[in-house]
């Protein structure tokens, strides 16, 4: 059970991916995790990665699917993974066919949760945090105690500046932007699905888990 999510922030691709591995007991591979991990064990690769970052340079498509494919082979990941942050362009989605291809396991599926860009940025500009413990709330459906104090704490909770109209728009056209020749691609290559974000947390997931036992219709 291999496992790409796609989605534009706010989706709620991070509670999705949560759901699915408490149910499959498959891992979650973040790219950022895998990088941490690889630099900690001062592996030969480890050194390169480490000498890239403190450059503030990118980590080269070469690298990262070296890296990808270490921690594919690792015992946890044989029975399926989902990958998160990878991969973000064409040229890293055909070397993870190739890694995939290697490792025998050929059943990628790729699954994107759609949402309009006005829920989005509803929900997204509806996040507040507290600066004190860091709990996080939503104005709509978890909002904070009155006058807007963290129900843990007591502190006055914010919104943060990647939280505000503005800023979720740019992120959107970025998003936008990088993702869609990456879903043209996994249409023509691959089975992708489009999911719709809108549903409760829990019909979304049943969907995905329709999906995964090959119940739901492919979108071409």
């Amino acid at each position: 059970m291999q496992i790409i999510l796609l989605g534009a922030p706010g989706v709620g691709k991070g509670t999705q991916a949560r759901l699915i591995m408490e149910r499959y007991h498959i891992p979650q591979i973040s790219t950022g995790d895998i990088l941490r991990a690889e630099v900690k064990k001062a592996s030969p690769l480890g050194r390169k990665v480490k000498s890239i970052m403190d450059r503030g340079e990118l980590v080269s498509d070469d690298l990262m699917l070296q890296i990808v494919e270490n921690r594919l082979k690792e015992p946890d990941a044989t029975r399926g993974f989902i990958l998160d942050g990878f991969p973000r362009t064409v040229p890293q989605a055909d070397g993870l066919k190739n890694i995939l291809v290697k490792l025998h396991q050929g059943n990628l599926k790729v699954i994107e949760i759609s949402l309009p860009d006005q829920e989005i940025i509803k929900r997204l500009t509806a996040r507040r945090v507290c600066p004190e413990c860091g709990k996080l709330f939503n104005m709509h459906s978890d909002p904070p105690a009155a006058g807007g104090r963290c129900n843990y704490c007591g502190a006055k909770v914010i919104q943060r500046d990647d939280d505000k109209e503005e800023t979720i728009k740019n992120r959107l056209v970025v998003y936008r932007k990088s993702t869609q020749p990456l879903i043209e691609y996994y249409r023509e290559h691959h089975h992708f699905y489009q999911v719709n974000g809108m549903q409760e947390v829990n019909e979304v997931f049943q969907e995905i888990a329709a999906i995964l036992g090959e119940q739901a219709t492919v979108q071409n």
